[in-house]
């Protein structure tokens, strides 16, 4: 998030250590209020200004802010796939898998492929996306994903996900949002992780190493656009519901989860905006990355850094991350 100026921030985690072991873990989400510099402005304005104050999923933003407004203004818009945020959800997931995944394993970035699998997005060349799926080095990233070790990777017993949900829906768990929880969502009062695997959550999970999960959903969903197996409820559908007079609310899937905004109108203007970000979901203070790390030998603290990057890559945040230890 990026642009107006506004510093993009950070993901906080500060490691405590006891008797050789991580013993304590923060994770604080250091990202400013970007919804808060909004307000008092043209509602159109700020709506046309959202997509440039976000360097990752502008379109996702952007759509949300226009989707926002419209409900605020009244008009409800059913559960439906975005073509426009479906690729930009495949592009950041081709970006994971073909660019920042290969350097993890050791190997080089797939760069030309990546030029040419945005081509074939852009175009809609599914079959051939789906052809570039199939090569063996892809394949081979994916077993080694899965042949994991204990210090490359973690097993995991159980995930809090959060569910499919659309605008609708969202009412019944959240009539109204505040500040309070764009910080720190939750669902039915326990942190939940949402994304590609929370979205695959109905099918059988291939590994139960945790990082390799979490790639390999990616993965899967790839497989579906490409196939053209994707329908409402993966990366890409959008809806939008008014929550009261001069108060409407979006619900968007993006590839790191579930983005909500809304929009509160005074007149013309902005009275109040929120916007509920993925990253804040899956790096909650007692999200699953807390469990990741408590009680590993902290003795090696390369070694740990190392750890942290895989579990961070795992979760994908949408800023970066800094690593303190106490």
């Amino acid at each position: 998030m990026t642009g107006g100026g506004i510093d993009p921030g950070c993901i906080r985690l500060r490691l405590g250590v006891d008797a050789g072991r991580i013993s304590e873990v923060s994770v604080v989400s250091e990202r400013p209020a970007v919804a808060q510099h909004l307000k008092g402005r043209m509602a159109d304005e700020a709506a046309g200004l959202v997509p440039l104050l976000f360097a990752l999923c502008g379109k996702a933003q952007g759509r949300a802010a226009k989707l926002a407004l419209e409900a605020a203004r009244g008009q409800e818009s059913p559960a439906h796939l975005d073509p426009l945020i479906e690729q930009e959800v495949v592009r950041e997931h081709l970006w994971r898998w073909l660019l920042d995944l290969p350097p993890m394993l050791g190997e080089a970035p797939m760069r030309e492929e990546f030029m040419a699998a945005n081509r074939w997005l852009a175009m809609g060349e599914r079959d051939t996306l789906s052809g570039l799926l199939a090569d063996p080095r892809l394949v081979q990233m994916g077993a080694r994903l899965n042949a994991a070790t204990e210090n490359e990777d973690v097993v995991e017993a159980t995930t809090q996900l959060l569910p499919s949900l659309d605008a609708r829906t969202s009412l019944a768990h959240w009539p109204v949002f505040d500040v309070g929880f764009c910080q720190t969502p939750h669902w039915q009062g326990r942190a939940a992780e949402t994304g590609a695997l929370a979205r695959r959550q109905n099918f059988r999970v291939p590994t139960r190493r945790a990082f390799a999960a979490r790639w390999l959903a990616r993965f899967e969903e790839l497989r579906d656009w490409a196939g053209t197996g994707e329908k409402v409820g993966a990366g890409g559908t959008a809806s939008a519901i008014p929550v009261a007079q001069g108060r409407g609310r979006a619900v968007v899937d993006t590839a790191r989860g579930i983005l909500m905004h809304e929009i509160v109108l005074d007149g013309k203007r902005i009275a109040d905006y929120f916007i509920v970000a993925p990253t804040e979901w899956n790096f909650h203070p007692h999200g699953p990355l807390a469990g990741w790390l408590i009680g590993r030998d902290a003795n090696d603290r390369e070694a740990m850094q190392s750890f942290v990057a895989r579990a961070a890559a795992a979760l994908d945040p949408c800023v970066r991350w800094e690593l303190e230890w106490r």
